[in-house]
Formats: C-alpha cells, sequence, structure tokens
C-alpha cells in the first residue's frame, strides 16, 4: 500500500482528485509534466471553495447563553425530563435536555442543560419549552461568564418555545432571519451546549424543509431537517445562515439511542417569532382551528375515493358549530388544498390552520363524489393549549360485509345517548366472525356511520349498501369507537 502524506492527501481531497497526489503536492517539474492537472474539470474547483464561518461564529457567539434550569423535587417533573416524548410511537424523536449535574439518579434535586440565543439588548432571550418546563428556577450564563436570574415570560409546549426575561441592557443580540426562504441543500451553523460544552460550533446542510413529524404534541410545526450534529445541551440554541441570521430553534433528532445519528430538527424562526410576538402582547398563543379531524390517506382509502394519488386529508369529523361546519365541510371530504397551499398529507393541514389568524376567511378545495369544489372557511381560534385540527395517526383497520366478516344491529337509545347519536345514524357491530374484520381490528360495539360515502342509519340500510361485494372489492367504512371517528378502508381477498 501506498503510504501518502497528510498534508498531499487533504490537498487531494478539497480539490476533488484522486488519492495518488495534486499538483500542489509536487515538485515543478512533475507539475509540467501532468497535463492532467492543466484540464482539471470546473466542478473540481468549485469543490474548493467551502464557505469559512468563523466570522458567524465570531459575531454571534456572544448572543449565545447557555441555560440552567434547576428542579427542586417538590413540585412536578418536567414532561420531557428523559429527553422523549410522552407518545410511546414517537420515542425515535428526541428533545434534548443537558445531562443532570446531579450524580445520583436517585436524587431528586437535579440541573438540566440547555442553549438559548438573545433576542434584544434588554434581555430577551428565546429557549425550548421542554428546557424549562416545570422549572423552580431558571439561569442563563454569558459569554463573559456573567451568570444572570431569568424570568420565564411565557411559554408555548404546540410549537415548544419559552421566551425569557433577564435584567440587563445593552446585551448582544442575533439578527433574525427568514426561514420560509430556505432550501435543501444551503449551509447552516449551530451554536450551543451539548453535554454543557459550551459555544460548541457544529455545521451542515438543510436536509429538507417542512418535515411534519405527525407529533401529536407539536402538531402545528412544520420542522427544518438539517444533518447538523446536535446533543442533549443543544435544545434551545440557534440555527444560522451563511449570513449570521437565525433561521431556526434546535429541538429534536431522529434516533434509537439517544444520541445524534445524522437527522436533526429545527422550528423555523419565523413561527417562533410570531409566537413570541403574541406572548409579549397577550401572554399565550392563538391559533386558528377549522374544526375539522383529519385522517391520512391510505392506499385502499385512496381506491375507495378513486383518487388518483394519495395526496389529501380525509375528514372524519366536523365539530357542530365551527367554521368548516359553517362552510359546509363534511365527513367523507378529502381536502386537497388550503388558503392556496397543497395538501399532500394530513399532517400539513395543522401547521398551516394554526398560523391563521382567527376571523380570517380562507379558501378550502375539496374532493367530493370524485369533484373538487372550493369553500370559503372561516377559522375560529383554538382554545389556549388545545390542538386545532386533529390528525388521527392510528393506522386504520380493515374490513368487510357478510363477506367483510361481521354482523351488526340496531343502535338502541341509551347507546345513542352516550355517542351523541341523532335518531337514524349508525348501527353497532355485534360480532366479528371472519378474518377480514378480524385482523382489521374492528370490534363489537363499534358503529359504522357510513358505507362507501352513504350515509347508514339500520341494518336494512347496511345490508343494501354492502350487498354485492365480490373478491378485490374495496369497501369504505367510517366507524366510530368512543369519541374517535375514523375511516376503515377494506379490500376483500381476491382469491388468487
Amino acid at each position: 500500500m501506498n503510504r501518502i502524506p497528510l498534508r498531499t492527501l487533504a490537498c487531494c481531497v478539497l480539490m476533488g482528485l484522486a488519492a495518488t497526489g495534486c499538483a500542489q503536492a509536487q515538485p515543478p517539474d512533475a507539475q509540467a509534466s501532468a497535463p492532467a492537472a492543466k484540464s482539471m474539470p470546473a466542478a473540481a474547483v468549485m469543490g474548493a471553495s467551502l464557505p469559512d464561518f468563523t466570522g458567524i461564529v465570531q459575531r454571534n457567539a456572544p448572543a449565545v447563553v447557555h441555560v440552567e434550569a434547576k428542579y427542586n423535587g417538590q413540585r412536578r417533573q418536567p414532561r420531557m425530563q428523559a429527553g422523549m416524548p410522552d407518545d410511546p410511537q414517537l420515542d425515535l424523536f428526541r428533545r434534548f435536555f443537558g445531562m443532570p449535574m446531579m450524580p445520583s439518579p436517585e436524587e431528586q434535586e437535579h440541573t438540566s442543560l440547555g442553549s438559548g440565543f438573545i433576542l434584544s439588548s434588554d434581555g430577551y432571550i428565546l429557549t425550548n419549552n421542554h428546557v424549562v418546563d416545570g422549572a423552580d428556577s431558571v439561569s442563563i450564563r454569558l459569554q463573559d461568564r456573567r451568570t444572570l436570574t431569568a424570568k420565564v415570560v411565557g411559554t408555548d409546549p404546540n410549537y415548544d418555545i419559552a421566551l425569557l426575561k433577564v435584567d440587563a441592557k445593552g446585551l448582544p443580540a442575533v439578527a433574525i432571519g427568514d426561514s420560509r426562504t430556505l432550501k435543501p441543500g444551503q449551509w447552516v451553523l449551530a451554536i450551543g451546549s451539548p453535554f454543557g460544552l459550551d459555544y460548541t460550533v457544529t455545521q451542515g446542510i438543510v436536509s429538507a424543509i417542512g418535515r411534519n413529524l405527525g407529533s401529536g404534541d407539536q402538531p402545528y410545526t412544520s420542522f427544518i431537517q438539517t444533518d447538523v450534529p446536535i446533543n442533549r445541551g443543544n435544545s434551545g440554541g440557534p440555527l444560522f445562515n451563511l449570513q449570521g441570521q437565525v433561521v431556526g430553534i434546535n429541538s429534536q433528532i431522529y434516533s434509537n439511542t439517544g444520541g445524534y445519528l445524522g437527522v436533526s430538527f429545527s422550528i423555523p424562526i419565523d413561527v417562533a417569532m410570531n409566537a413570541v410576538q403574541q406572548i409579549k402582547q397577550h401572554g399565550y398563543v392563538t391559533r386558528g382551528q377549522l374544526g375539522v379531524t383529519v385522517q391520512q390517506l391510505t392506499p385502499d382509502m385512496v381506491k375507495a375515493f378513486g383518487l388518483d394519488r394519495g395526496q389529501g386529508a380525509a375528514v372524519t369529523n366536523v365539530q357542530d358549530g365551527s367554521g368548516a361546519a359553517k362552510a359546509g365541510i363534511q365527513a367523507g371530504d378529502v381536502i386537497l388544498g388550503y388558503n392556496g397551499q397543497p395538501i399532500d398529507s394530513a399532517a400539513d393541514l395543522p401547521p398551516l390552520v394554526g398560523m391563521t389568524k382567527p376571523g380570517t376567511k380562507v379558501p378550502v378545495e375539496i374532493l367530493r363524489n370524485g369533484k373538487k369544489q372550493t369553500l370559503q372557511v372561516a377559522v375560529g381560534e383554538a382554545p389556549h393549549g388545545k390542538n386545532g385540527p386533529n390528525v388521527s395517526d392510528q393506522s386504520p383497520a380493515q374490513s368487510g360485509s357478510a363477506a367483510l366478516g361481521l354482523s351488526v344491529r340496531e343502535l338502541d337509545a341509551d347507546t345513542r345517548q352516550q355517542l351523541g347519536l341523532p335518531a337514524g345514524e349508525g348501527v353497532v357491530i355485534g360480532d366479528v366472525t371472519g378474518p377480514v374484520a378480524a385482523r382489521a381490528g374492528l370490534q363489537p360495539g363499534d358503529v359504522i356511520l357510513r358505507v362507501n360515502q352513504q350515509a347508514i342509519g339500520s341494518v336494512s340500510a347496511f345490508q343494501a349498501a354492502t350487498r354485492g361485494l365480490k373478491a378485490g372489492d374495496t369497501v369504505l367504512l367510517l366507524v366510530r369507537r368512543g369519541d374517535q371517528t375514523q375511516f376503515v378502508a377494506l379490500t376483500l381477498p381476491s382469491g388468487k
């Protein structure tokens, strides 16, 4: 094996040449006899022009702070103390508390570490809500090693942001950029305190924008996905563009180990600053509410709805008196667009609705019975701390008719009253008798409201709607279980 000096190898890597040496590392006579070096591709030369982040770091590091949240063990533990969401289905998405400073896990009192950045010279600081959630006291440490007590002005768990305030003047502040201009492939830079190591600088590129994670507690956030290495303690720290402007707040990673695996997520700064202004003005954050529950389309549902592709959000329930109900949106509609923005998946809808000012009228494009139409919907205001458009993350069941492997019976008056159903709406599953319904997860007691978009209010109506089913047919049921309503697309076995 040929030995290549490190200096020579580094040159080859930067210039994009083969690892056999490069013109700059060869003697003059060798350079003269190497015609390949004279015809170096332009792409190889461009590869040497890597960005220099030193200016960005020097200008902005003084505005980045180390956050310490202290817990005395007497108040409730923060919801994200273990560094992962409450929802067990989201264990791969990790948020970042710093490692506890107390050596013993049995100790109730502890300090968790995070990052933040100064928004204005008068002491407003932005970080993640999960960094300070439930803390008894919060302090920040500046680059000059000063430690200041911070007051939590307000928080918003749905956006996972917290606005802090310290009693100080003349502080260095970051410049706020426009996260809406970000594009995949652009360079970005993070500064923070991973594992308590202050002012650690990491860099990478934007991997994707508008990434909806489907998280139950952050349905309103379309994340910036990057490959910037961030770890415990980076939470709440800034993500910079090459102009030295903050474009995001580092918040989560995708990991099955708890450590960085190449995928990280940041909250767009435009979303965060909208929340900051509302917290300053009202003390809380308001969001738009459409008044619908939506579900992700599956291949079977696409077939049942007669769609060309799996784009859109299926409406499973419409809240009485909501803007959606008044505009005429119905269960069974598929929402294709909202205020001019296409809806590719059910998770796309909540962030768009949430950012809409309550009282605004917006056009909503729907598909109903194979025909597109646009309805004007007056957006309502979501209750504080509550989700607006609900997205069902459960995988839909699959089932059938008499061939579906189930039997149905009429609903009694008591059941109707408990479910809030009017007379002449729905039939209840009495028994699951076949493998199609069993595999689908349908259960006795489930209420079937619709079959293939046809309202069902009696056993005879159900039998008529399912009569004539044959192998390979797909049936779309609207099923109510408790207070949850969801579409169930069932494909009967083809027998092949």
